[in-house]
């Protein structure tokens, strides 16, 4: 290969552009979503406030949760991002970080006519770097595979079923603690984009804020011991170029899954259409 083809590659692979910035394939945008990670890698922070209620040794125990995630595109492909959860509890009453996590995402294929989309990453839980009162002593790494289908591709008999799209991951999570049970992390979103039915199927004259919703339900779900624990979270997502704010309920799906239904609250910014020649600009 020639200095100049392989300069050329270099640049091809490193360059961004539009179409992976964030969670893009074609005419869909998958939202991040905020229980179940979209496919998508980008420029982006995100803040969650959750709240639940679970069963716990002397009875439910109300837990509130202030989460953060900073993600930072190393190329347009690649992404690094660091994360951290406070907690506040009670039955015990504890409060403190929960440890602290770095993670790896890289974009591995995108089909913009299938609205297709699938990442590969690896995230960290590093023991120790929490409160002694919440954090465990041990570290949990967990391999995930991300998945994202929008129905764009439908015939014109089933346009009104185009703006669906359908997330997905799912990831081992492999402690390092002596006799600590590994889990089966995995789960699935199911959306409708009223923007892409506005721009892409037919303006039904919505406006405001309405034109800018997506309706979600998100599904995670989590194995271990042989027990399955998760919730279904229905709610909806305002999303623009700019960044995107977001409520759903948690409902249990058992009793070990918690008592009460809970609720999770978001705001997120994408840094890589905010501020896309300085903060927001991959480092290569």
């Amino acid at each position: 290969m020639s200095a100049l083809a392989l300069y050329a590659a270099i640049v091809s692979l490193l360059t961004p552009s539009a179409a992976t910035a964030h969670a893009v394939a074609g005419d869909r945008i998958f939202p991040s979503t905020m229980a179940v990670d979209d496919p998508g890698v980008g420029d982006e922070a995100n803040l969650e406030y959750g709240h639940v209620r679970v069963p716990g040794d002397n009875g439910d125990q109300s837990i509130n949760t202030f989460s953060f995630e900073y993600d930072k595109l190393v190329t347009s492909r690649l992404a690094v991002s660091v994360d951290g959860v406070y907690v506040m509890q009670n039955n015990p009453t504890a409060r403190g970080w929960d440890n602290f996590g770095v993670g790896v995402k890289y974009l591995l294929y995108v089909s913009e006519r299938h609205e297709f989309m699938t990442s590969v990453g690896v995230h960290a839980e590093l023991g120790g770097t929490g409160s002694k009162a919440i954090a465990s002593s041990f570290s949990t790494i967990s391999p995930t595979i991300y998945m994202g289908k929008g129905l764009g591709d439908l015939p014109d008999s089933l346009a009104y079923l185009r703006p669906i799209a359908v997330t997905a991951e799912a990831a081992p999570a492999l402690t390092t603690g002596a006799g600590q049970p590994n889990a089966f992390n995995y789960g699935f979103t199911l959306q409708y984009s009223l923007p892409y039915l506005q721009q892409h199927v037919r303006d039904i004259g919505l406006r405001g804020p309405f034109a800018n919703l997506v309706p979600i339900v998100e599904v995670p779900l989590s194995r271990s011991q042989g027990q399955t624990t998760g919730t279904i979270d229905p709610g909806v997502i305002w999303i623009n170029r700019y960044g995107q704010f977001g409520v759903e309920a948690q409902i249990p799906i058992n009793s070990a899954s918690g008592s009460r239904v809970g609720i999770l609250v978001q705001a997120h910014i994408f840094f890589d259409d905010l501020l896309p020649t300085s903060l927001g600009k991959p480092l290569f």
